[in-house]
């Protein structure tokens, strides 16, 4: 197995990636998958375990950081901005269709967490996305405004986004704004604030178990309003009939995002539940990876064709 450091961009900002390929021989260029981390993910987290063990199954996978995060560029740092989230995904694909090891009439999307969301938009809006899967989905605007569970007080929302309109009054004064902290202090604190969720989250980004220095610890306060108004879910219809795949845990919280999403899609479409797994469960615990990975294998060989074969005949919108 190769892992390629790569570089591409996306709307003027460079993004750092990692390129997957198996070095197992094949006469003709590979299906591909461009996969998406998680909110404050890294490419080097849940991402690249999936774009690693699919690449092993002979699809060549692109892994990346979200402009603003990780080791790609933009300013200022940390800024979730959902639009550019879903360019960065098309310009992944605009970067696997440029090698020659890759067929561009077989490429397919993945996405992980809020990726799950940002690659239906991009998938409704790029033709040249051919299947699309997700993994513990979620909208993150949805997140937000409505909580993990959908239950939050909007009066929370209200209240960040009183703190989104301190932060940019504050820079154009040339003051530092204050910024999002991602993760409290402790697992204690995570549980309080968030629930079993909060803590599933800690234990993922902020313990030896996938803690990795340059995922975002916090978020700018522009991020917030940037998803007020932001609707991962809106142009699903427009996915069309190319094949979709989610999966989700059957003890996840946010589970109920990709229900909804689901139902607004229109063509061919799988929901695929794993028994037992939490949200976060799904990142990395290989009792619920390797069933995730062997339905994505399923899924994407369907859909894309197996390796070795032609784009021709494959299934287009």
């Amino acid at each position: 197995m190769a892992k390629t450091d790569v570089t591409f961009d996306s709307a003027g900002i460079p993004l750092a990636g990692h390129l997957y390929l198996s070095d197992a021989p094949t006469a003709r260029p590979r299906p591909a998958i461009v996969v998406g981390h998680p909110g404050s993910g890294v490419k080097e987290q849940a991402a690249g375990l999936y774009a690693q063990r699919l690449a092993e199954r002979g699809f060549v996978t692109l892994a990346f950081d979200a402009a603003y995060q990780g080791e790609s560029g933009g300013e200022p740092r940390g800024m979730e901005d959902p639009a550019h989230r879903v360019e960065d995904l098309k310009a992944a694909v605009s970067f696997l269709t440029t090698r020659s090891d890759v067929d561009t009439d077989r490429i397919g999307a993945l996405g992980i967490c809020a990726s799950g969301g940002y690659v239906l938009a991009a998938t409704a809006s790029d033709h040249r996305i051919k299947a699309v899967g997700t993994v513990s989905a979620v909208d993150v605007a949805r997140q937000f405004r409505l909580g993990a569970d959908g239950a939050q007080d909007p009066a929370v929302f209200r209240s960040m986004l009183d703190a989104a309109a301190h932060a940019r009054t504050a820079a154009a004064r040339g003051e530092e704004p204050p910024v999002l902290t991602l993760f409290p202090e402790t697992a204690g604190q995570a549980r309080a604030l968030g629930g079993e969720h909060g803590a599933e989250g800690f234990e993922y980004y902020r313990t030896p178990r996938a803690q990795h220095a340059r995922s975002a610890s916090f978020f700018t306060w522009s991020s917030i309003d940037r998803m007020a108004a932001f609707d991962a879910f809106t142009a699903v219809p427009l996915i069309g009939g190319r094949p979709l795949l989610m999966i989700a845990g059957t003890r996840a919280v946010t589970a109920w995002m990709s229900i909804e999403a689901f139902q607004l899609a229109t063509g061919p479409k799988e929901m695929y539940w794993v028994d037992g797994a939490g949200h976060v469960d799904l990142y990395d615990k290989k009792q619920y990876v390797e069933l995730a990975v062997d339905r994505l294998d399923g899924f994407f060989t369907a859909g894309l064709g197996p390796v070795g074969q032609r784009g021709a005949g494959m299934c287009r919108s």
